[in-house]
């Protein structure tokens, strides 16, 4: 019955004329009062797995996302259909409308609520929630409550205490890329119960796959520009410095485009223009810093080039995904010096602050009870960002523990202050480590020889046993010998340690070498002959 009536309202309510696959699983374990992670590509149809089910469950809906302008674009289209209203909660709107739309979802006159997680942060806005008692919660763009995840926010790590705050009701975690550690550490800590994991195929068949080397840089942005201008369509630009997006931009201008650059130190009134020409197609280019990411939805983006490689394949995968939305064919071509990984080691190279996280620890530790964040920064002189991260690392010793409201407290048998700061600047390491393991990653992307969808998609864990004859390492015939992922000592997703390393597991295999995801150091790629001469490599379980 009730997969009927979720094709009903489908159609009638939204219009779709069907689910596509993985949509009707969600839906229904939804229905089950079951919690979901689905994983699924971009322009799948992921929001439809939470808008349908809200009709036929009672009470509000939640959802979580992380930027205004999705958040927005989300509700506009909803309140486009009748699937009974969809309200904002945010900080740019005046504090009378966030009060209307509060009240307009404690009386039911609307179903869905759109906020950020920093909203959720606000102790009086869970309680107003948790008295309008929501029958359901989204969490969009999940892989950003993961250590892991290529996107990371602090913010996100709180939804778990105020999932349960708020009654915990089935909870779907929606994201488009997340590898396996990613999925378990969105589980954990949202703190899934009898969780359905619906991970639809990574593919995306219709995206043209190239990498173009250079040795010198402005023989690769001559030949960017160049690029970008003969192209039909619309297209994106990505690259790495704000200064680098108005000096594309500005070249793209001069070769007869129509091209506008996007980053976070424009004024918000200048990025919400671009934004709206670009969305109503007064544009043939965005140049553009990973800024212009999460939300961008346009369906016919014809081309995404990158003047720079970021910062993992998983950034790469997302930010590539912004092309051919539509189902037609679209390019994906990274403009490649290897120098141009420099910068991202830098960026994955910033570390903890030990002095600010000793101060922390110190603080909440000498004052019993309860303490208000906003009390701690007053008293510290530490800023927000500081405040959180230092929160966040010292919460994953066990030292400090934080209220469903956000307030700190040190934890009854937590370890004392100086274990905490020595385990808190372990965890950095970690994640400096996995974040410097990703541009690894992608350097492997950029000179990969073989199948270069192959390579993307056993990165994130798919097993893909072909070459694909649509990117220029294999156009049409196979570059690479075949291998079975089921063949040999360490087969696809075999759970696996290593001495030194820990535990892990294989990502991918090739004929002569084994790509293993260690949980403390990241990827790593071994040559399989080392591996069993050596016995580098035993198998878990």
């Amino acid at each position: 019955m009730n997969a009927l009536r979720l094709k009903e309202i489908a159609e009638d309510t939204f219009g779709w004329p069907g689910l596509r696959p993985g949509q009707q699983e969600a839906m229904q374990a939804l229905l089950d009062g079951r919690d979901v992670l689905l994983v699924s590509p971009t322009g799948s149809g992921k929001s439809a797995v939470y808008q349908v089910p809200a009709q036929l469950l009672p009470g509000p809906t939640v959802v979580v996302s992380p930027l205004l302008a999705l958040q927005r674009d989300q509700a506009a289209s909803l309140r486009d259909v009748d699937a009974g209203g969809a309200v904002t909660v945010d900080s740019v709107q005046p504090e009378s409308r966030s009060e209307e739309s509060m009240e307009e979802i404690r009386t039911g006159d609307a179903e869905f609520l759109f906020l950020s997680p920093e909203q959720l942060a606000r102790p009086d806005v869970v309680d107003r929630l948790a008295a309008a008692r929501p029958s359901l919660i989204a969490v969009d763009e999940a892989h950003c409550v993961s250590a892991w995840g290529h996107d990371f926010r602090p913010d996100y790590l709180a939804l778990g205490r105020v999932i349960d705050r708020l009654g915990h009701p089935p909870v779907a975690a929606l994201t488009a890329t997340a590898a396996p550690t990613v999925r378990d550490d969105i589980v954990r800590s949202l703190g899934l119960r009898d969780v359905r994991q619906v991970v639809r195929g990574f593919d995306r068949p219709n995206l043209w796959l190239e990498v173009r080397r250079f040795v010198e840089d402005e023989d690769k942005r001559r030949a960017l520009v160049e690029d970008a201008a003969a192209r039909q369509g619309l297209g994106l630009v990505y690259v790495a410095t704000r200064r680098d997006a108005e000096e594309y931009a500005e070249r793209l201008r001069d070769a007869g485009r129509r091209a506008e650059p996007y980053h976070a130190g424009m004024k918000a009134a200048e990025r919400r223009r671009v934004h709206r020409l670009f969305r109503e197609d007064g544009l043939d280019v965005v140049v553009a810093t990973s800024a212009f990411g999460m939300g961008i939805d346009k369906p016919d983006v014809r081309y995404v080039l990158h003047a720079a490689p970021p910062e993992s394949p998983d950034a790469y995968y997302q930010e590539i995904g912004r092309g051919g939305r539509d189902g037609k064919p679209a390019a994906a071509v990274l403009f490649y010096r290897p120098e141009d990984l420099g910068l991202r080691r830098f960026f994955a190279g910033g570390h903890a602050d030990e002095e600010s996280l000793g101060r922390v620890a110190e603080y909440v530790h000498d004052h019993e009870g309860t303490l208000r964040r906003a009390e701690i920064r007053k008293a510290l002189e530490v800023t927000p960002a500081g405040l959180a991260k230092a929160v966040n690392l010292l919460a994953r010793t066990g030292a400090v523990a934080v209220t469903g409201k956000g307030d700190v407290r040190y934890a009854a048998g937590g370890p004392s202050p100086d274990r905490a700061v020595e385990g808190a600047v372990e965890l950095d390491e970690t994640r400096r480590a996995i974040e410097r393991s990703r541009v690894e990653m992608m350097r492997g992307y950029a000179e990969h020889t073989g199948c270069r969808r192959r390579f993307l998609l056993e990165y994130f864990g798919e097993p893909y046993e072909h070459a694909c004859g649509h990117c220029d390492n294999d156009r049409g015939g196979d570059a690479e010998p075949r291998q079975d992922p089921d063949e040999g000592p360490f087969p696809l997703h075999a759970d696996v340690a290593h001495a030194e390393w820990g535990d892990g597991i294989v990502m991918r295999r090739d004929p002569d070498r084994v790509t293993v995801l260690f949980d403390e150091v990241g990827y790593k790629v071994l040559s399989l002959d080392a591996v069993e001469r050596d016995g580098l490599l035993t198998l878990r379980g």
